[in-house]
C-alpha cells in the first residue's frame, strides 16, 4: 500500500468517524510521515512552527488511535493501517463504512474510548469549557440577547466566546475588537456601517439611528441566525463600568441588539463588569481551567501530563488558559519538554505575584536575556493595532525585521511561535492583548519606537497598489495610525491627501477613496484627528474641502459651510487659487442646497473668471455652467438657462481634464436644466446618460438623483405608476447612503406626484415627512417651500 493509497484510506476513515476531510496540514504531515521525515524537516518544508506541526501528528495518530482500536504513533501508523486494511479485506465497502461508523467503547490501551461522529473536528487546545458552553445555553434559552463573559486576562474568553459560536449552529459571526488603547477606539458608527456593508451586503446610510435600525432588521431575519461577538470591552469602560463619555453611542448598539425582537446573540469579553442601566446585559463569570484541563493540555502537546508541577502552576494562575498555553510552549521550546526542570527553575519568580501579567512579564525578561533578537521582534509587533485590520500578514512581521538577515528572519518568528508569544492562523499573526500590552510598553520605552511606526506606516503605505475593496482602503489608512502614535501629524495628513490608484481607473486621494467607498464616519474620525495639528498649506485646505463635503451629503450644511470658510481663508492666506476657487464652488453648492438660489448663483458667477486663468482649473468652469443653468431653469429663467445649458455642453464633450465624478454631475444638472424647461426628451437622454455613467463608477448618489429626475418626468407625461416605481428607487438608494438634502427633496417630489394621483393622504404623509427633513438640516427656505404647499393644499375637509 502506497503513500497515496494510506492517504486516501485514512482521509475515508477519519471522515467517517469525525464528518471532516483532513485538513491540509495533516493531509501533509501524513505524507511526510510516510516518507520518514522527522517534524522538525515538514516544519521546515511547510513553513511552520515545529511544535504545531508536532501538535498536529499527535492529534492525526491519537484519532487513528481511536478508529483503529490500537495505539497508532509516528513510528507504527503504517503496519497498523496495513493490519487495518488485512482485517477488512473480506468486507464490503458498506460493511467497512459502517464498522468505521460505529466503533465505540473500544479499548486502545489507555481505557475505553467512544467516536461518535460529529460536525466539528476536534480542537485538542480547547478542553475543559463544556460545563461553560452549556450555562451560555442555559441563559440563551431564558431569552438573554447579551451576555457578558467576565474574567481576568487570559482565562479564555474570547476563546470560548468564537468556540461557542462555532459550535452551536450560528450562520456566521460578526466581531468588534476593542482596542487596548482608548484613543484607538473605532467609532461605533465605523463598525455598524462596516458590519451592514461587509457582512450584510448592504450600503449604509449616513445616519447612525437609521443604519442601527437596518442592523436590527437583518438580526430578525429568521433564516439567519448571527452571533456577535464584543471583545475587551473593558478598555470603553470607566471606573464606575460605564462606557466613557466619547464612546456613549455604544450604549444604543448595546440597546438595539438586546431589543427582544432580534434573533442574534451577542457575546461580550470583559476584564470589568459593564453597568449600563439602560442595556440588559446577563453577567457570566468564567472561572479558571481546573487541574484535570491542564494536564489534558499539556498530554496533547505530547508532554508528561502526570507531572506534579502541573497542579502547582495550575494553582498558582488559577487554571489561567494564556498561562497554561505560554507554559507548555516554553517547557516544549527551552526546557526539551521537561515539566519539572521548567518550574524548578521558574517556580520562585512565577509565584510572586499570581497574575498573568507577571508570567508575561516574566517570559518578556527571559527571551530578552536568552535570545535579543527575538525578544525584539515581539517588542516592535506591539506596534500594530489589530483592530480594524486583526491579522498581520509575514510581509508586516518581515518588515519590522529590518537589522536581521533575510535567511534568519524566519527562524525568529518561528521562536515566537513556539513559545507561544505569537498568535497565527493561516499565515497571518497577531499578539494576544495582554502579550500586546506589555509589547507596546517596553517598545514606547526604547530607542526604535519612532523607526518601528515609521516602518510599519511604511509597509502599510506599500501594501496596496491599487484600491479596489473596503479592505485595501482599511490597510492603507493604518498608516495614518502610525504617524499619529509619533505625533507626525504631518506624514499622517499625507496619507489622507496622497493619491492612490483606484478600480476605478482615476487617481483619488485615500479620503476621496473613503468617500467613494462609503466609509464616512472612519474619515470624518481620521480628519478631525489631525486638522487642527497640521500646518496651514494645500493639503490642510483640501482636508477641510473633503470635510466640508462629507458634511453636505450628510444634511450637515452649516458645518460644511464652516469648513469651506476655513479652506477659503487658507488660500488666501497662502494664495492658493486652485484651493480658493475649489472652496467657494462647493459653498455654492452648500447654498443651493439651503434653498438660497439668488445667493448660489452668485458665488457661481464669481467661479467662473478665477477658473479662466489658468488650463488647470478648466473642470469648475463647466461645473459652474451646468449649475447655473439649472438654478436659473428653478427661477424660470429660460433663455438664461439654455444659454448656461449650451455653453456648458460646448465645454463638456471634448473636454478631457473632467473628472468622471464632475461628469456625472454636469449630465445630471443638465438633465434637470432641461426637465424644468419642459424638454423631456432631452432631459430623459442626459439622465440615461448618467445613470450609465454611476453605474459604472460606483456613484450611489448621482444615480439616485438621476432615477428621482426620470421619476418627475414620469409624471409629467401622466405614467403615474413609472413615475412611483421611480421615486421608490431613488429614495431607497438615498436612504441607504443618508443622504439627507438628496432625500428631502426626493420625498418633496413624491408627494407632488401623489397630488396629481389624488391622493390627498400619501400626498400629505410624504410632504410633512419632506418637511420634517428640511428643517433638520435647517434649510429654512427649503422647509418654507414645503410649509406652503401643505397650506396651499390643504382643505378644512383635509384637516
Amino acid at each position: 500500500m502506497g503513500a497515496e493509497e494510506s492517504l486516501q484510506l485514512v482521509d475515508r476513515l477519519v471522515l467517517n468517524a469525525t464528518s471532516e476531510h483532513l485538513s491540509d496540514l495533516r493531509a501533509a504531515v501524513f505524507r511526510g510521515s510516510w516518507e520518514g521525515e522527522t517534524y522538525d524537516a515538514i516544519a521546515e518544508r511547510l513553513g511552520y512552527a515545529e511544535a504545531y506541526v508536532k501538535e498536529e501528528g499527535a492529534n492525526l495518530f491519537r484519532l487513528l488511535t481511536e478508529i483503529l482500536g490500537e495505539r497508532v504513533t509516528k513510528t507504527n501508523f503504517r503496519a497498523a493501517l496495513e493490519r487495518y486494511q488485512a482485517s477488512m479485506s473480506g468486507n464490503s465497502p458498506q460493511e467497512l463504512e459502517e464498522r468505521t461508523i460505529n466503533l465505540a467503547s473500544v479499548n486502545n490501551g489507555f481505557g475505553s474510548v467512544t467516536v461518535t461522529p460529529t460536525t466539528h473536528e476536534v480542537d485538542p487546545n480547547f478542553i475543559g469549557r463544556e460545563g461553560a458552553i452549556a450555562h451560555l445555553n442555559e441563559k440563551i434559552a431564558q431569552g438573554n440577547r447579551i451576555i457578558l463573559i467576565q474574567g481576568e486576562g487570559g482565562r479564555g474568553k474570547t476563546t470560548l466566546a468564537r468556540k461557542y459560536f462555532k459550535t452551536q449552529g450560528f450562520d456566521c459571526c460578526l466581531e468588534l475588537w476593542m482596542a487596548a488603547e482608548r484613543r484607538n477606539i473605532t467609532l461605533v458608527e465605523s463598525v455598524v456601517e462596516e458590519w451592514l456593508r461587509r457582512d450584510f451586503n448592504e450600503e449604509p446610510g449616513r445616519d447612525f439611528g437609521i443604519n442601527l435600525e437596518r442592523l436590527k432588521r437583518k438580526l430578525r431575519d429568521e433564516h439567519q441566525r448571527v452571533g456577535i461577538l464584543i471583545d475587551n470591552l473593558e478598555s470603553a469602560l470607566d471606573k464606575h463600568g460605564k462606557f466613557i463619555e466619547e464612546h456613549r453611542p455604544y450604549v444604543d448598539l448595546l440597546r438595539a441588539l438586546s431589543d427582544s425582537s432580534v434573533r442574534s446573540v451577542t457575546l461580550i469579553t470583559s476584564r470589568e463588569r459593564l453597568c449600563e442601566s439602560s442595556v440588559s446585559v446577563e453577567r457570566y463569570l468564567l472561572e479558571g481551567l481546573d487541574e484535570q484541563a491542564w494536564r489534558q493540555f499539556f498530554k496533547n502537546r505530547g508532554l508528561d501530563s502526570e507531572s506534579p508541577a502541573i497542579a502547582a502552576m495550575c494553582t498558582a494562575y488559577g487554571g489561567n488558559a494564556k498561562a497554561m498555553k505560554l507554559f507548555s510552549g516554553v517547557i516544549l521550546q527551552d526546557f526539551d519538554g521537561d515539566i519539572e526542570a521548567f518550574w524548578q527553575d521558574n517556580n520562585q519568580d512565577l509565584l510572586s505575584e499570581p497574575e498573568l501579567k507577571d508570567l508575561v512579564v516574566s517570559q518578556f525578561n527571559r527571551l530578552q536575556n536568552s535570545n535579543p533578537e527575538v525578544y525584539q521582534l515581539l517588542c516592535r509587533l506591539g506596534c500594530y493595532r489589530y483592530q480594524d485590520v486583526h491579522y498581520i500578514p509575514v510581509e508586516g512581521v518581515n518588515c519590522l525585521l529590518w537589522d536581521t538577515p533575510k535567511e534568519q528572519r524566519r527562524s525568529i518568528i518561528r521562536a515566537l511561535q513556539d513559545r507561544s508569544l505569537i498568535e497565527v492562523r493561516r499565515g497571518k499573526y497577531w499578539l494576544h492583548p495582554v502579550i500586546r500590552g506589555e509589547a507596546i510598553a517596553r517598545l514606547r520605552q526604547s530607542d526604535v519606537w519612532e523607526l518601528t511606526n515609521r516602518t510599519a506606516a511604511e509597509y502599510w503605505m506599500d501594501s496596496v497598489q491599487i484600491v479596489e475593496t473596503v479592505d485595501d482602503a482599511i490597510c492603507i489608512l493604518e498608516a495614518y495610525y502610525h504617524y499619529l502614535e509619533i505625533h507626525d501629524y504631518e506624514r499622517a495628513c499625507d496619507v489622507l491627501t496622497d493619491v492612490r490608484n483606484s478600480r476605478w481607473g482615476e487617481g483619488l486621494p485615500l479620503g476621496w477613496l473613503f468617500y467613494r467607498l462609503g466609509l464616512l464616519q472612519q474619515m470624518i474620525a481620521a480628519i478631525t484627528g489631525v486638522i487642527n495639528n497640521v500646518t496651514p498649506d494645500y493639503r490642510l485646505g483640501a482636508l477641510y474641502i473633503l470635510l466640508g463635503y462629507i458634511y453636505r451629503l450628510a444634511g450637515s450644511l452649516h458645518q460644511a459651510l464652516n469648513c469651506h470658510d476655513q479652506a477659503s481663508q487658507i488660500a488666501e492666506q497662502f494664495d492658493l487659487e486652485k484651493l480658493r476657487i475649489a472652496a467657494l464652488f462647493n459653498r455654492g453648492l452648500c447654498l443651493r442646497d439651503l434653498g438660497e438660489l439668488e445667493e448660489a448663483i452668485a458665488v457661481f458667477h464669481s467661479v467662473i473668471p478665477l477658473a479662466e486663468t489658468s488650463d488647470d482649473y478648466q473642470e469648475y468652469i463647466t461645473y459652474s455652467l451646468c449649475c447655473l443653468a439649472y438654478l436659473n431653469s428653478r427661477l424660470s429663467q429660460t433663455e438664461t438657462a439654455i444659454h448656461f445649458a449650451n455653453q456648458a455642453i460646448a465645454r463638456l464633450h471634448p473636454s478631457t481634464k473632467i473628472t468622471f465624478w464632475g461628469r456625472g454631475y454636469s449630465l445630471l444638472f443638465l438633465g434637470s436644466t432641461y426637465r424644468n424647461l419642459g424638454r423631456l426628451e432631452e432631459a430623459f437622454q442626459y439622465y440615461q446618460n448618467t445613470i450609465l455613467l454611476s453605474e459604472e463608477n460606483h456613484f450611489t448618489q448621482i444615480r439616485a438623483k438621476a432615477l428621482h429626475g426620470i421619476a418627475q418626468l414620469h409624471r409629467e407625461q401622466q405614467d403615474f405608476e413609472a413615475a412611483l416605481c421611480y421615486h421608490t428607487n431613488a429614495i431607497q438608494l438615498l436612504d441607504k447612503i443618508g443622504a439627507k438634502c438628496d432625500l428631502a427633496e426626493a420625498y418633496y417630489q413624491l408627494g407632488l406626484t401623489y397630488h396629481r394621483m389624488g391622493d390627498r393622504e400619501q400626498r400629505t404623509t410624504h410632504l410633512q415627512h419632506a418637511l420634517r427633513l428640511f428643517n433638520e438640516i435647517q434649510a429654512p427656505k427649503q422647509a418654507q417651500q414645503v410649509h406652503q404647499t401643505l397650506s396651499e393644499w390643504e382643505t378644512p375637509y383635509d384637516l
